[in-house]
């Protein structure tokens, strides 16, 4: 597959520079298996070179684990002499950040090989862009949204541990968890502002702000588009505005799945439906218990969510965001308008009928926990996965805990399974498994304070 560079991607470069002659910089952004933005900064001068050329990046970039280290076991470093892909804007990413003093605009780009100019197999947006191909050949289209939960917290931390922002407003940092409060939203609205109204500046449709259960935290909810891949690129771009804005505010933000002990942690649900070529939702339905495509889709999520947990809870501390008292599914069920479980279906409209996929964490990488959810509905239309029948009431007291309930058992699961292996590819899962497991490994060898408490003069 070539990318040929048309007039039109060369067109919206010098469009844009033409509407923004003070922008001096531009970012040129891709995230990596973390879903952390890398890239460079170029001059305005050079962005249409880029349009034409591509940049080149180190493949060893999809290597690195959460502290920006080369993950050598996976080959995409030393062993390939640390070698340059090329790298290609993605069309209609090309704007401005509001939050910069030095007039600056972001791009996001995609990887490829040098001499075919192929995708590369080990950028997580290739990843997805290969399930989204199998829905392409039998005729449908993904619909997708996402809702990101995050916290404000102070720049200064105590010993190491972070804490809530002292309100603009009051002075006083927050206690209470006060889910829905507007209260809440008015101490922080001009944080909160500046981000739907740089969101909107920058084209990524967040159209609504929420207070969540927990002190500072609050979810902000994207319009869904017919799209996966753009669904996760504003996913990324928004990750990023929040940082910034918070930043540009005298806070900090975080997206880390359970920052604070004994409060909820911090979710990125996902909704999703499928269009027909007529443009129809095929899960419409006034009755979706009889909707055969829903359930089948139903089926294969949940058939395939033991071995989707390692990319919906990629790291140690994502598994601490599980329990029954903060609304986070850990065995594999489903329900009409039911938030105890791991696949809600949203009840409002008959055309409106869709997947809530409610178990990853906001420090998923949005791609591949696309990936891994489209893989499983997938999994079920073409294998006519039957769900069996949805939970009513508390699925907290029906079911046991059954999903793997840390990183280690979750990507035994991941490496194990043959239907997961048919949709990503298998030397991917290798690359995503030899980080996480090196991440796991430095985690075990520190000792933490709680050990040094226990430990140092007992025993």
């Amino acid at each position: 597959m070539s990318v040929p560079q048309s007039a039109v991607s060369l067109e919206e470069a010098s469009e844009f520079l033409k509407e923004h002659p003070e922008v001096q910089f531009v970012d040129l952004l891709i995230a990596d298996m973390n879903g952390v933005v890398r890239g460079k900064r170029i001059e305005r001068t050079n962005l249409p070179k880029v349009y034409e050329k591509g940049i080149n990046l180190p493949a060893s970039l999809f290597a690195l684990d959460i502290t920006g280290s080369t993950v050598e076991s996976t080959g995409l470093g030393l062993d390939i002499g640390d070698a340059d892909r090329v790298c290609f804007p993605i069309p209609n990413t090309l704007s401005m950040e509001p939050w910069q003093k030095r007039p600056t605009a972001q791009l996001l780009m995609t990887m490829h090989e040098m001499e075919e100019r192929t995708p590369f197999f080990a950028d997580p947006r290739e990843v997805l862009r290969q399930v989204v191909q199998k829905f392409t050949d039998i005729g449908l289209t993904i619909v997708a949204a996402f809702e990101l939960e995050f916290y404000l917290i102070d720049q200064e931390n105590v010993n190491g541990r972070p804490q809530p922002p002292r309100s603009p407003i009051s002075g006083k940092r927050p206690q209470s968890v006060q889910v829905y409060s507007i209260d809440d939203l008015d101490e922080y609205a001009d944080c909160l502002q500046d981000i739907i109204d740089g969101a909107r500046a920058q084209g990524i449709p967040a159209d609504a702000i929420v207070k969540e259960s927990a002190p500072a935290q609050f979810e902000v909810n994207m319009h869904h588009v017919d799209d996966a891949l753009k669904a996760c690129d504003y996913a990324v771009l928004l990750k990023r505005l929040i940082k910034n804005v918070a930043y540009d505010h005298e806070m900090d933000s975080t997206f880390m799945a359970k920052p604070y002990p004994g409060q909820a942690g911090n979710g990125l649900h996902v909704h999703v439906s499928l269009l027909d070529k007529d443009g129809k939702n095929i899960f419409t339905s006034e009755d979706p218990e009889q909707n055969a495509a829903l359930r089948h889709a139903i089926g294969g999520v949940l058939e395939t969510l033991p071995a989707s947990m390692a990319f919906l809870c990629p790291n140690v501390n994502s598994y601490r965001r599980f329990g029954s008292a903060f609304f986070v599914p850990n065995a594999p069920s489903w329900g009409l308008d039911n938030r105890t479980v791991a696949l809600r279906v949203p009840t409002g409209s008959a055309d409106a009928v869709r997947l809530e996929h409610r178990v990853a964490g906001a420090d998923a990488n949005p791609y591949l926990l696309l990936s891994a959810v489209l893989a499983g509905v997938h999994h079920g239309l073409t294998n006519k996965v039957e769900p069996g029948a949805p939970i009513e009431g508390n699925a907290y007291e029906q079911l046991e805990q059954s999903l793997p309930n840390n990183l280690r058992d979750a990507l035994r699961e991941l490496d194990d399974s043959d239907v997961m292996n048919k949709y990503i590819s298998p030397e991917y899962i290798d690359i995503f498994v030899a980080c996480k497991e090196h991440e796991m490994q430095e985690f075990e060898y520190s000792i933490s304070d709680l050990e040094y408490n226990w430990y140092l003069h007992t025993v």
